[in-house]
């Protein structure tokens, strides 16, 4: 799990489960935030993945859409972390969301045709490889890119790895290693 005591003491952050395998987590907060969405019911569908020891990780949208849509060349070291349980990509619903919206701008639509690729494909690559947590509290330091703040947030929160493309992020890496949070463009640059 994550170094953060809050993380690691609350039961919901550490994959309590409801019967049939559901993650508390997810179904709590989707529930309360989507109520009958059809977000919601794939959020509240997925089995939680069991906790890990693995060092955690938050991505934000460039970053997913790099490694499942774009395959830049920076993220096959990432996709090989995560696959091997080296690196545990923790998210919100909110994250999950924003994706999604992404997923449906024009230039987006484009390359996932490109890609032979549709939404609903980058979306369950999304619910498969991360592992949904509540959102985190207000961070003690403020993004200028609000859209960026969720990131943040959670980072901090679970004194993760924080990648990100964002320039509006990226300023912020002394204040946010300040707060044990490494911010960086790409996992290569981290030591995992």
């Amino acid at each position: 799990m994550c170094s953060d005591p809050f993380f690691s003491a609350n039961p919901v952050f550490r994959g309590a489960q409801r019967p049939g395998g559901l993650s508390l987590a997810a179904t709590l907060y989707s529930a309360r935030v989507f109520p009958g969405s059809a977000a919601t019911q794939s959020i509240t569908a997925a089995p939680s993945q069991p906790p890990s020891s693995a060092p955690c990780l938050v991505l934000d949208t460039n970053v997913v859409l790099d490694l499942f849509l774009f395959h830049d060349p920076a993220t096959p070291a990432l996709q090989r972390a995560l696959d091997q349980g080296q690196l545990q990509w923790l998210a919100t619903a909110p994250m999950r969301e924003e994706l999604a919206r992404v997923l449906g701008y024009t230039y987006i639509v484009k390359s996932l045709h490109h890609h032979a690729l549709v939404a609903e494909q980058v979306l369950a690559k999304f619910d498969a490889q991360a592992r949904l947590v509540p959102v985190a509290p207000k961070a003690s330091v403020t993004c200028k890119d609000p859209d960026d703040q969720k990131f943040i947030d959670l980072a901090v929160v679970l004194k993760a790895t924080l990648l990100s493309k964002d320039k509006a992020v990226l300023c912020m890496k002394k204040r946010l290693l300040a707060l044990d949070v490494k911010a960086s463009v790409a996992i290569d640059s981290v030591a995992v």
